[in-house]
């Protein structure tokens, strides 16, 4: 057949393959055609998406040009006090710690640290434009209103001072101020953070907060701590003052700031009536604690005068004052039968040689018409008094009297303010009972002004009586039983010891024990007519009477009039004689602890800026104005990048182009 023939066959394959090549072409073209605008919608969305993130980018950087541009117009201020935005600040009130402490220079030796503060608000109340500054000072806790920040230094309520601060009375203070305020309102606290100072265990910390978070707005409360490195410093103390015959005793105690080692020499000067002797003290540690006996003149019916050591990091705690009166004798009776325990306690109140010192023995009958005010103690070696007697007694110590109470030796249901006497016990044959433990640091029993301890432990008894009752042991037997305990009665002190100066007893009478506790018991209840000469600065015994008037006696320093009040020296006020002395506690060196102060301003949302270690020409505010320039011109430098166009890239061929070259 034609159509099965080579020759026919050939011509259709020759007539097809060119069809099927072209529509297999023109399959293929279409394939490629649609891959390439695959190709091409998917380069445009990736275009479109990169050209919307740079816009963006774009808008991005010049809204926060434009906004930095506009915080640095407005000058903002940050600190540590104020945060931003000081201007709209409405009313600071400057709670200002004038206490001793506060006059410790830093390590540079230059201004002290109530200085430097007063200074650093005075800077940061000018960045605050038209805020209303109101004072409350530590010394006086009145608040008053300062016309202007640079008058702050001018004023008399943040002088210096000798006193104490109550941070927890002062911020009451500024909540009640703050009662009926308006605006907004800020509290800065200035202080060195001193523990005593700052009392983080009082309970009126709760009352602060809680008057604070009455306020119909809240304040914000800053602190501002002034603690670090300070200058080299040396405090004298006064602990102690009695006038003894042609005597004055002089407990002091000098103090080394920081953390000194090795012994150091300082030289201290003392002035009575208007002479003075220097001596040089040898301190081998941080402190040195001595008895100083003072001559006075033949004669000398009153006086005064003052310690000091060189002017150094703190001139305030470098002097102390001291002032006395005429002398009188030290009277004492001791109340029991005659015998022998009597007479050793004749002894130990009045020993031969110190002719100031009187005693005499008191049948316990007639004990009622003895009791009298001027006594520095009663010793009392016999059972509980009753009636009468133990009404004048009970007023004796109420009044400031100290009694001691010695083992009656007999059995007996008596009590005296809720203490009673145990039935004598005798000890084991053959032992005895032994004291072992006593208090060494409080009491008749504690060691010596110089650390050198009482032998207690030498005493021994056969026989022994407890005490028995709401009383604080202060020494005890080896068994553990009470030997000699202490009970406060209103402003005196009663006594309790369980044995007698009686050899069928104990060795009590050798003194070793004796001796020192009843002097110096004798002591502590003739102090208190001395102590009229001596109190501290702010106390009740050195304010003003009605109708007195003070006078400042001594010459020590450049007294200021304006601050007589809250000044240590030697005053006349009115009839009074006395000596003014800074608290004990302002040469505590312990300062609050961070949570401490956590816990004092619970819930109050405080912020701390500790000076420690910073520049003293620090600021409590500083202008930020030319960061946000920088920041400004770093955003449109970065618009400017962004808005340059794309480098130009050659496009690769296209797939069509590259089969065409290919075929």
């Amino acid at each position: 057949m034609l159509f099965l023939s080579p020759i026919f066959l050939w011509f259709l394959a020759a007539a097809c393959v060119p069809v099927a090549i072209h529509l297999i072409n023109r399959r293929r073209h279409k394939t490629i055609q649609w891959a390439a605008m695959q190709f091409l919608l998917k380069a445009s969305r990736e275009s479109r998406g990169k050209k919307k993130l740079r816009h963006i980018l774009i808008l991005t950087c010049r809204t926060l040009g434009i906004a930095a541009l506009a915080l640095a117009a407005a000058r903002p201020i940050v600190s540590g006090l104020i945060g931003w935005g000081g201007g709209s600040i409405d009313t600071v009130v400057l709670l200002l710690d004038r206490s001793a402490s506060m006059e410790l220079k830093p390590g540079d030796g230059l201004d002290p640290r109530r200085l430097n503060v007063i200074a650093k608000v005075r800077e940061a109340m000018a960045d605050l434009g038209g805020a209303r500054l109101v004072l409350i000072d530590s010394a006086s806790a009145k608040p008053q209103e300062v016309a202007s920040p640079e008058t702050l230094t001018e004023i008399s309520a943040t002088s210096a001072t000798d006193t104490a601060a109550d941070m927890p009375a002062l911020l009451a203070r500024a909540a009640e101020y703050l009662t009926d305020s308006q605006g907004r309102t800020e509290i800065w606290l200035a202080s060195d953070l001193q523990e005593s100072n700052w009392r983080p265990g009082d309970e009126r910390w709760a009352a602060a907060r809680a008057a604070l978070s009455s306020l119909p707005r809240k304040p914000a409360i800053r602190v501002l701590s002034l603690t670090g490195t300070a200058s080299a410093n040396n405090a004298v103390r006064l602990l102690g003052s009695r006038r003894s015959g042609d005597e004055l005793l002089l407990d002091l105690e000098v103090l080394r700031a920081g953390e000194a080692r090795g012994t150091a020499s300082v030289p201290l000067t003392t002035r009575l009536n208007g002479s003075s002797t220097t001596e040089t003290l040898t301190l081998p540690g941080q402190s040195l604690r001595f008895q100083k006996r003072v001559p006075l003149p033949a004669g000398s019916e009153s006086g005064h005068g003052w310690l000091s050591t060189p002017a150094d990091g703190n001139p305030r705690d470098s002097v102390s004052f001291f002032a006395y009166g005429p002398a009188r004798p030290v009277k004492s009776i001791v109340v029991s039968p005659p015998g022998e325990s009597a007479d050793y306690l004749a002894l130990a109140a009045a020993p031969p040689g110190l002719g100031n010192l009187v005693s005499q023995r008191i049948d316990p009958a007639q004990a009622a018409a003895a009791i009298s005010q001027d006594l520095a103690a009663v010793l009392w070696a016999a059972p509980f008094p009753e009636g009468a007697t133990a009404d004048a007694l009970q007023r004796y110590l109420a009044s400031g009297g100290h009694v001691i109470f010695f083992s009656p030796g007999i059995a007996a249901d008596s009590t005296f303010n809720d203490v009673k006497w145990a039935p004598p016990a005798d000890a084991p044959s053959g032992k005895f009972f032994i004291l072992k433990d006593w208090n060494h640091s409080d009491g008749p029993l504690r060691d010596g002004i110089d650390g050198t301890p009482v032998a207690a432990n030498r005493l021994k008894a056969i026989r022994r009586q407890i005490p028995i009752g709401d009383a604080t042991p202060l020494a005890t037997w080896e068994d553990g039983e009470p030997f000699l305990t202490r009970r406060i009665v209103d402003h005196g002190t009663a006594w309790f010891i369980g044995s007698i100066p009686d050899y069928t007893w104990s060795n009590l009478g050798d003194a070793d024990v004796l001796l020192p506790a009843v002097q110096r018991i004798i002591t502590t209840g003739a102090d208190r007519f001395d102590s009229s000469y001596l109190a501290t600065v702010g106390s009740e015994a050195s304010r003003l009477l009605p109708g007195e008037t003070r006078t400042r006696l001594d010459d020590h320093g450049t007294p200021d009039p304006a601050n007589a009040d809250f000044e240590a020296g030697t005053f006349r006020l009115g009839d009074r004689l006395v000596a003014l002395n800074r608290p004990s506690a302002e040469d505590a060196p312990e300062i609050l602890s961070r949570e401490a102060l956590d816990a004092a301003l619970d819930g109050t949302g405080y912020t701390l800026l500790d000076q420690a270690g910073q520049a003293e020409d620090s600021s409590l505010s500083k202008d930020v104005w030319r960061a946000f320039l920088v920041a400004m011109l770093f955003f449109l430098i970065a618009e400017a990048l962004l808005c340059l166009p794309k480098r130009p890239t050659l496009e690769p061929a296209s797939p069509s182009a590259t089969l065409k070259s290919r075929a």
